[in-house]
């Protein structure tokens, strides 16, 4: 089995390095199952007091394989497939080790999601972010709607959930969808840099720093995230949906009869 997410840890940072650089580090069903396990290996692995994800390659993550839409591999409800899906993220928030994400190149739908559930974004000027959804007839399902309208508000949030667009690292820092811009030679060592401060910090203390900065948003955060996964079930099975995958397949430009 192709090692698809790395695990080390250096100076008491957990570091997840995502692999799959000839795909631009798509995810699909085999890399989603050794991100969750990495994950929660290095959620409790004593020796991690930070975690900081990056990926190898020329982009961080462009999502879901879109070669495997509407694929099933656990011939589950899409319920829970989106469901199982959102944990991540959720867990991602709740727990109390800091997450740092370094976002180099393309971070696109859930690959930008996971870098949106990180406590501290460190991205290259190189980067671009997107969450492309609408032009498949569906909506992010994993805390882009909540994340993005907590950072940046709901008009930035609607510009960019209901026309796909692409946003590149300047106007990212501007509108406060990340945290930190360095070259793009630069971004590995700045983004280790950061874990690195956090994770020579007190461990209680960083546990509940990270909560009481959570508090005010995290539990509308939650039943918004809820909300999406209400929302996608409902749309897997829209014609919308399942014509956007037809167009997709067929190579041509989708012809939407909903209202």
């Amino acid at each position: 089995m192709a090692e698809l997410i790395q695990y080390a840890v250096r100076e008491g940072v957990g570091i997840l390095t995502l692999n799959r650089p000839d795909k631009l580090n798509a995810i699909n069903d085999e890399m989603h199952e050794q991100l969750h396990h990495q994950f929660d290996r290095a959620l409790d692995d004593p020796d991690s007091r930070a975690i900081l994800i990056r990926a190898e390659g020329r982009a961080f993550c462009t999502g879901r394989d879109t070669t495997m839409l509407g694929h099933r591999a656990k011939q589950e409800s899409d319920y829970h497939f989106v469901l199982r899906h959102q944990q991540r993220n959720l867990q991602t928030i709740d727990h109390p080790k800091p997450v740092v994400a370094a976002i180099n190149g393309y971070a696109i739908g859930g690959g930008f999601e996971l870098a949106l559930a990180a406590d501290i974004r460190v991205a290259a000027d190189d980067a671009q972010m997107a969450i492309p959804e609408i032009r498949y007839g569906i909506l992010p399902d994993t805390g882009a709607s909540q994340f993005l309208s907590m950072l940046i508000g709901p008009s930035r949030t609607k510009l960019m959930m209901l026309t796909g667009r692409m946003v590149d690292a300047a106007t990212a820092d501007r509108w406060g969808m990340v945290d930190i811009v360095v070259p793009r030679d630069a971004l590995d060592e700045e983004a280790f840099a950061v874990a690195r401060d956090i994770a020579s910090r007190p461990p209680i203390a960083l546990a509940m720093g990270k909560q009481l900065a959570n508090h005010l948003w995290n539990g509308r955060v939650r039943e918004g995230i809820g909300m999406e996964l209400l929302t996608q079930t409902a749309l897997f099975w829209s014609e919308d949906y399942q014509e956007a995958r037809a167009a997709l397949r067929e190579k041509r430009k989708p012809d939407y009869k909903g209202r």
